[in-house]
């Protein structure tokens, strides 16, 4: 039977971890008044006389025993109201009988009143927040359900021929509103640039401004930056119009690249058509909002209630939890003193606010109700597959797959390896075209499936570590890659790798034509790149999709609005310059026939080749660099142009170093040291500061931060000394040295994996320091943007 304390555990939302009853810290209580009891125990045996035996056994007597009076047991538990409504009330515990271990006594019930109160207030603040939230949704399905319906009115009436062409919309009017909140806008602005100048002239006399409250410069700072991005998103997405008596502004954000245009296309249209008549019409002007519009609303409005549903079931499963803790540990408690205390606590956390309300309960069921009927036609097992996915089942057989295919990637290793020894494939040689035609193909997806490896074991630690990746990459539950699943592609890919090469390397040593047996690898390439984009549901199609849905954004950066997946497998790509360059050659030796005349060379030659490899070696930190530039521009932030500046140092690093592998001149070889030096410090610092949080100064753990998620902080020091080391692995570009009589590509090859390596351990890090992040604000769900937003006369 699972002890209780594990079970608790498992049932802990993550982000809500310091919020739940400190369980532990109660037994902890528990065993010190354990341990006293059994202490005095032990005293009062050893001094046990006649008399006392005596004195005992007349006590019995109903004519000399003492006479019953009632009390209200050992404990009394005071209610006292708090200062603010906000918080609720506070409990407070009175001991009323004395304990053998009084001290002890008292400090566990002030501990059990702290987890009490703390339970309490935390639930209410979630419950206010999901309630405000679902008023929300509310207010913004009325007006989808409002726009949807006039939309059908419209096509009901009938339209005209090139009407019907297009999509059905409604021409709502443009009030007034927009242009006074323009003019306010422009006001503002002016204002602002006045009071920069005010604080300038203040700077220029000594004075300091808001001296007396150092609050508010960052308040200020945020109300201003605030107020930019609002007139910057609604200068590019939205629109205030009114429609039935209320002035409405629908924004939809700029996510993607088709969104981004139509929204531009449609403002210099109506630019252009209302340049001449800038002023208010009495009329106004109209506005078109379209069946896609809509469209992309309702997604908006139903991923909200998804969330809202998510997040109402986590504070079904806080309150459970808590519950449960309490009375297990009051049963212990009763164990351990002999104290009739349960009753009594019992009944006042049975009617404390956060097991007494019931505006949880009564807020999910609405939402059901509410999605079952407006996003699923009444279909409520339709809806529950969008309200509570279910998690796909492990599965044994994954587990045997994964240890036959090890064992047959390890068998068909050794016998490669050994073969290639005796042939003296991977030594030396002037010439050899194994190893400029066969070897890349090897080469890349070793890189490749090592890296994917490496992700299966950040998986396994992140669970073992209760960190919450799915929420932190917003992962389908029901289509997210476990890390057996990962295993198990690693597996099977590289047995079909080695598998291939083996027999490739056979027929090379056999003597047969090298046209035919060339295009072994070419076709092992292709069998790969087919898999990937197969329309077909087989093997993890969710996720294949997902994969390249990513690479598109990162490719088309910035047009797409960027996520924590998409910088996330950015980064992994900077460490996979090697493979892209691999693969480069590998694709121009096939495409262009090279492998049918053993022109190997060719692609070497080639102009357009050399170029093109100084845009590999670039892409990936442009990719990156320009998804911290649309994070500046979509959050406003500073500290993303600083992350810039390290992409930007790293493109230069990656330049110099292409260009000494051509030139290989002293002043090139000066170049690769300097730009490659200032980008490792540049980048040691933002692996230790920004991504892991490490390197505080004031934290109670030296040199690292307050929170940690592993127990032994010996793994963090030696973690930073081990990304120390391998950052330097550029050094290798500039020593030039080789590993006995082994061929400089096999050497290549080991430090582009211990650039993998250094990659996956700072996964780890990365997501940990996330994790920490959304904790530290209890974030256990997605806040989703809303699409329509009521605007007062006065705003």
């Amino acid at each position: 039977m699972v002890k209780f304390s594990k079970q608790f555990e498992g049932q802990l939302v993550p982000e809500w971890k310091e919020a739940f009853v400190d369980y532990w810290k109660l037994k902890k209580d528990l065993k010190k008044i354990h341990a006293l009891n059994t202490n005095n125990n032990n005293k009062n045996n050893n001094s046990h006389t006649l008399t006392n035996i005596l004195k005992s056994s007349i006590g019995k007597l109903s004519l000399f025993g003492p006479k019953r009076r009632d009390h209200h047991g050992p404990i009394q538990v005071h209610k006292k109201l708090a200062s603010s409504a906000s918080k609720g009330d506070w409990y407070e515990t009175e001991l009323l009988e004395q304990f053998a271990d009084t001290d002890a006594a008292k400090e566990f019930f002030a501990c059990l009143d702290m987890q009490l109160n703390k339970v309490n207030q935390f639930y209410k603040t979630k419950e206010t927040e999901f309630m405000e939230r679902g008023e929300s949704l509310k207010k913004q399905m009325e007006i989808l359900l409002e726009l949807k319906n006039a939309i059908k009115q419209q096509h009901c009436k009938g339209a005209s021929v090139e009407d019907s062409k297009e999509d059905a919309s409604i021409s709502c009017t443009i009030s007034c509103e927009e242009e006074s909140v323009k003019n306010r806008a422009e006001a503002e602005q002016v204002q602002e640039q006045e009071q920069e100048q005010d604080g300038s002239s203040d700077l220029e006399k000594g004075e300091e401004p808001f001296a007396n409250s150092p609050r508010s410069d960052e308040a200020g700072g945020i109300s201003m930056r605030a107020r930019k991005d609002d007139r910057k998103l609604r200068t590019l997405s939205d629109r205030v119009f009114s429609f039935q008596g209320k002035n409405l502004r629908i924004n939809i954000p700029l996510t993607t690249p088709s969104r981004t245009f139509s929204a531009i296309s449609y403002l210099v249209r109506e630019d252009l058509v209302n340049q001449s008549s800038k002023k208010c019409n009495p009329n106004g002007t109209n506005l078109h909002i379209n069946k896609t519009k809509l469209q992309h609303a309702e997604k908006m409005i139903k991923r909200g209630y998804i969330e809202l549903y998510k997040g109402l079931g986590y504070l079904k499963t806080y309150r459970n939890s808590n519950m449960l803790a309490f009375i297990k540990i009051l049963k212990k408690f009763n164990k351990v003193t002999g104290k009739e205390v349960l009753s009594i606590y019992l009944k006042v956390v049975e009617s404390s606010y956060f097991n007494s309300s019931d505006k949880v309960m009564n807020l999910a069921d609405e939402v059901e109700k509410l999605f079952i009927k407006q996003f699923a036609e009444d279909d409520r097992r339709k809806a529950m597959k969008y309200l509570k996915p279910h998690q796909r089942k492990e599965s044994h057989s994954v587990t045997f797959f994964i240890g036959l295919f090890t064992g047959c990637f390890i068998a068909l290793l050794v016998g490669y390896v050994i073969m290639a020894h005796i042939t003296g494939m991977y030594s030396q040689q002037p010439d050899t075209v194994y190893m400029e035609t066969a070897y890349p193909v090897l080469s890349m997806f070793s890189l490749l499936f090592l890296h994917f490896f490496l992700y299966g074991c950040n998986i396994f630690m992140w669970r073992k570590a209760r960190i919450n990746y799915s929420f932190i990459f917003e992962l389908a539950p029901t289509k997210e890659l476990k890390y057996r699943d990962v295993f198990l592609i690693c597996t099977v890919s590289m047995t079909a790798v080695v598998g291939m090469m083996f027999i490739h390397l056979s027929l090379v040593t056999k003597g047969y034509s090298l046209s035919q047996v060339q295009a072994i690898p070419g076709l092992l390439l292709l069998i790969f790149f087919v898999l990937l984009v197969c329309p077909f549901n087989i093997s993890y199609r969710s996720s294949r999709y997902r994969f390249l849905s990513v690479i598109r954004n990162i490719i088309l950066s910035p047009l797409y609005k960027v996520v924590m997946l998409d910088f996330f497998m950015a980064d992994q790509l900077c460490s996979q310059v090697p493979m892209l360059r691999n693969l480069e050659y590998v694709a121009c030796y096939y495409i262009t026939g090279s492998y049918k005349t053993q022109d190997y060379g060719y692609c070497i030659r080639a102009k357009y080749f050399r170029d093109l490899a100084y845009a590999v070696s670039f892409l990936p930190y442009y990719w990156r660099a320009m998804q911290c530039a649309r994070r500046w521009f979509d959050e406003g932030e500073t500290s993303h142009l600083v992350n810039l500046g390290k992409y930007v140092s790293a493109m230069l690093a990656a330049g110099a170093k292409v260009a000494y592998e051509k030139e290989q001149t002293v002043g090139w070889q000066c170049l690769v040291v300097i730009t490659s030096s200032a980008a490792t410090v540049y980048q040691l610092y933002w692996d230790f500061v920004k991504d892991w949080g490490l390197l505080q100064m004031n934290s109670k753990n030296p040199w690292l931060r307050n929170e940690l998620m592993l127990r032994r902080k010996i793994i963090y020091y030696f973690s930073m000394g081990l990304n120390l080391v391998l950052r330097l692995a550029w050094l290798q570009t500039v020593v030039h040295s080789n590993i006995g009589h082994v061929d400089y590509r096999v050497t290549g090859l080991l430090l582009a994996s211990l650039e993998v390596i250094r990659r996956g351990q700072w996964n780890f890090y990365r997501l940990e320091n996330e994790h920490l992040n959304n904790a530290g604000k209890f974030r256990a769900v997605k806040t989703v943007p809303l699409p329509f937003h009521e605007v007062d006369e006065e705003d």
